[in-house]
């Protein structure tokens, strides 16, 4: 038996992943078990949990990745303040502590944090995302793309993967990035760089792109073959603590936007222009290296690679047959792939993939079993529901959601990625115009132009969406329209209001399809497929909807409120529950109805809550 683990941490999403002979045993990200979103600490309680997943000590460990070279990258920091100089010194004296301090005594941090006396290996941050990309995928060959903010010097790589071996050919450095592009104006409109710029794709179809020819003539000099460089003039991520320079606002009419501050229009048209400028250069990146490696397939990781909607164009408009992109693009990912880098790279081990990825469904964190459930259930002496039968059950919950109410549906092991799968889910009726308002400002408390996704059965996708029914997307990253044939016609008279007032609430809830909670308001929509083999009982239940309904589609959110990381436990699930308006609570096989429970205890847990977390 050989056994490796991966690592990722210091920078964001800190993780762990396990590899046993090859295969995927393990892999969760340090903020489920910690509750501190993103958090950058050494993932201590990942590590614990995939050691104890697999039954095994630090000492039965042959190899430990860590999925980068920190030395290198503190090369980089250390030549691009001496080329800002004097300008960086106060963004340089805030980043040394730490360096200083942990980053460059790794090799210490590793062993005191694993145990055990395995070797140490460290891939570059690039290579470990083309791995986590590659090698996880159906394909036995395939062109290969990786785009982030910075690596240690690289921003995007390309290459290929053939069987157990993939070769990165040609490379962009810092400080010219598509991700730090993207982050500059996920900062400008008022959102958390690496944490909302999901929030900035989500606005863009409220706006218009009518600053893209102002991205292009100022600030990027985009090559026909995706490669491109920055105007470092508009910003200030080099030497400073902000990503935007006053020119920048100058260009772009003022400064930026507070954080909770109001949304113009705006900033709706910047969202629009920028997601349009990023899905030109992934389009033109991609034709690029059809063009040169004549590959059918693409494999994708990194943080840009999460932009759903780029993913879909490229699928659609790009010369490609498939794509297939790391459900944990970002870093947290590359705790996964540096292990399996070791694993297929390093030690030559064979590769035989049979069409399948190897991911499993991406459900790779820990799992609960129904004495867990019980036990906790009967301590805090909650009322709840056990059936007969497995279908009695899966129909119950079904019948819920026909009803209108909204299930938070904890089953099995949870995800390893930023998106719910249906294993750690908040789950309603798609078919409801009321359920994106209610799940946004009463369950999630977010921000109310924010899009759902569908959830839906793989063999009605296309029916529904506009996928082939060649493709699928079983994690959620891919963008799709609705299909023509679902959409409903709004009253000129509503259409008017909306064109003269730019208000979000006058669009956000507008009745586009027969699906309106999953429908944006380009009729685009986030597709998550479903099939028996990798999730089945959320694949029965969709089925159960399906029968009861006619429609083969839910809403699927992530089982957590604004500012908190997804559930982990039985007990985060429970306090989720009764802190927000959500109707019923499946934990495996319990149903939990929330007017069954106490309201005194409900009205209490949702102010001690809601408290914890910083709403970002």
């Amino acid at each position: 038996m050989s056994a490796i683990l991966g690592l990722s941490a210091f920078y964001h999403d800190s993780a762990a992943a396990l590899v046993v002979d090859g295969r995927v045993v393990a892999a969760a990200q340090e903020e489920r078990f910690t509750r501190k979103k993103q958090d950058e600490r050494f993932p201590t309680e990942s590590v614990k949990y995939c050691l104890a997943e697999a039954g095994l000590t630090a000492n039965d460990l042959d190899f430990v990745a860590f999925y980068e070279k920190p030395l290198t990258k503190f090369e980089r920091l250390l030549e691009t303040y001496l080329a800002f100089a004097p300008a960086g010194l106060k963004s340089f004296a805030q980043a040394m502590p730490l360096w200083l301090r942990e980053k460059l005594f790794l090799r210490r941090a590793i062993r005191s944090g694993v145990g055990g006396t395995a070797p140490l290996v460290f891939p570059d941050h690039h290579q470990s995302h083309a791995a986590s990309a590659f090698f996880p995928s159906p394909f036995d060959r395939a062109a290969i793309l990786t785009l982030d903010g910075v690596g240690e010097w690289t921003t995007t790589s390309i290459g290929v993967g053939e069987g157990n071996r993939l070769r990165l050919t040609h490379e962009l450095r810092f400080p010219h990035s598509l991700g730090l592009l993207y982050s500059a104006f996920t900062y400008y409109c008022g959102f958390k760089v690496n944490s909302g710029e999901y929030k900035l794709m989500g606005l863009a179809p409220y706006g218009k792109p009518v600053y893209a020819d102002l991205i292009r003539s100022h600030l990027i000099d985009l090559k026909d073959d995706g490669s491109f460089r920055l105007n470092l003039a508009y910003f200030n991520f080099c030497q400073g603590l902000t990503m935007t320079s006053r020119r920048f606002h100058d260009l772009f009419g003022g400064p930026p936007r507070p954080p909770e501050g109001d949304l113009a229009q705006r900033h709706m048209d910047l969202a629009a222009s920028i997601q349009m400028v990023t899905e030109e250069v992934v389009l033109r990146i991609g034709r690029h290296i059809h063009k040169t490696t004549g590959e059918k397939h693409l494999v994708m990781a990194g943080g840009v690679a999460l932009n759903c909607v780029a993913n879909g164009k490229l699928l659609r408009e790009g010369p490609f047959d498939d794509i297939w992109i790391q459900p944990a693009a970002g870093d947290a990912g590359g705790a996964l792939g540096a292990a399996l880098f070791v694993w297929h790279q390093l030690l030559g081990k064979p590769r035989e993939p049979d069409g399948q990825d190897a991911q499993s469904g991406s459900l790779l964190g820990p799992q609960f079993d129904s004495a867990h459930v019980a036990r906790f259930l009967n301590g805090v002496e909650a009322p709840h529901h056990r059936f007969p039968t497995e279908s009695d059950f899966v129909d119950h919950v079904a019948g819920l959601l026909a009803e209108g109410q909204i299930v938070g549906w904890f089953q099995g092991r949870m995800e390893f990625g930023p998106r719910a799968l249906g294993a750690r889910s908040i789950l309603g009726d798609a078919r409801s115009p009321q359920m994106q308002a209610t799940m946004n400002l009463k369950i999630k408390f977010r921000e109310s132009f924010r899009p759902f996704a569908p959830v839906v059965l793989r063999e009605h996708a296309s029916n529904w969406f506009g996928l082939s029914p060649d493709h699928e997307s079983p994690y959620m990253l891919l963008v799709a329209q609705v299909r023509d044939g679902h959409h409903t016609a709004i009253p000129p008279e509503l259409q008017e209001v909306m064109d003269r007032d730019p208000d979000l609430r006058h669009r956000v809830n507008v009745v586009r399809s027969t699906i309106p909670a999953v429908t944006h308001v380009d009729y685009s929509a986030r597709v998550q497929t479903v099939d028996g083999t990798r999730n089945p009982r959320f694949a029965q239940l969709l089925r159960a909807f399906l029968g009861r309904t006619g429609c083969p589609v839910l809403v699927n959110t992530s089982f957590n409120v604004r500012g908190e990381p997804i559930v982990c436990t039985p007990q985060e699930a429970y306090r989720c529950f009764l802190a927000t308006d959500m109707d019923a609570l499946v934990l495996e096989d319990v149903v939990l109805h929330k007017s069954e429970m106490d309201p005194t205890l409900t009205g209490q847990e949702q102010q001690q809550y809601l408290a914890q977390f910083q709403l970002d």
